[in-house]
């Protein structure tokens, strides 16, 4: 099973380069990056955890920016968003960064993406709330449009793009979609809760899931893989990634009886000393 590594990476905490570096000095398979632009004090939206909402939500780096860092001092590092808030995003910028990020580092990205919980946050950045599922499917189709090989047009309710030259294209292959429709881009994992919206749209533009936390996967394991091959969609390809998880040796033996082939572990939002001490403690899972 391959361990990777999550963390709210801020201006107070380790940089991303030492910290991939000691990832990848003792073996670690990724770093995740998760995404917050701004946190409005304002506060209407409760924190998904409930409580106040720790202070690293509003200092987080730029997920992008980070994992370039990271890229650049590692050679086998695997670098994923968990997740990109795609619905904010201008599509045509992201997938431009994506793409980017992936050629320069020979195709090592994980894009995670999601659809947010922080209505307020959205709302800056013209997302009208009920819409953002579709926005964000419609986002990745327009992307994928610029990650095909041809220059191909996309038009849609929430963007459009000309028929364009636009490279770098990612490094990985197509893979394919039901009846035989290619899928383009880095491996794709859509985190949320499961459910039928969820699971519907994992099978519809997606390589799998990242379920936070990793609850509950010996029941909706299932209905997931049910729904992915009543698609017609190749039930060796699906990837599910328990995500933000707090170890046990009793835990990640749990997983890989479902067959789950990665996880991602949770770390401290800290400075370099307790990173370390850490990672240190999370090398006996390796």
């Amino acid at each position: 099973m391959r361990i990777a590594t999550t963390i709210f990476l801020t201006d107070l905490t380790i940089s991303p380069t030492r910290l991939a570096r000691s990832l990848e000095e003792r073996g670690f398979s990724g770093l995740y990056l998760p995404e917050h632009t701004h946190i409005p004090v304002s506060r209407a939206t409760p924190a998904p955890m409930g409580g106040d909402l720790p202070e690293q939500y509003g200092r987080t780096l730029d997920p992008f920016v980070a994992l370039g860092q990271a890229a650049a001092v590692t050679e086998r590092l695997h670098l994923g968003t968990g997740i990109t808030l795609v619905a904010q995003h201008d599509p045509i910028g992201l997938a431009k960064q994506v793409a980017t990020l992936d050629h320069l580092s020979g195709g090592r990205v994980t894009l995670g993406i999601g659809y947010g919980w922080n209505v307020e946050e959205a709302a800056d950045h013209g997302v009208d709330w009920p819409t953002r599922r579709e926005r964000v499917r419609d986002h990745m189709a327009l992307m994928r449009a610029l990650w095909a090989p041809r220059p191909t047009p996309h038009e849609g309710p929430y963007g459009s793009v000309q028929a364009s030259a636009a490279h770098p294209k990612p490094v990985r292959a197509p893979r394919e979609l039901a009846a035989g429709q290619p899928l383009y881009g880095p491996r794709t994992l859509i985190g949320g809760s499961a459910g039928p919206k969820l699971f519907s749209a994992i099978v519809d533009h997606s390589d799998g899931w990242l379920p936070i936390g990793g609850r509950g996967l010996t029941e909706s394991l299932p209905v997931l893989r049910q729904a992915w091959e009543a698609a017609g969609r190749d039930p060796k390809t699906l990837q599910v990634v328990p995500y933000a998880v707090q170890p046990s040796s009793g835990k990640l033996a749990h997983y890989a009886e479902l067959g789950i082939e990665e996880v991602v572990l949770q770390l401290p939002s800290a400075r370099e000393a307790e990173i370390l001490r850490t990672l240190d403690e999370f090398a006996q899972y390796l």
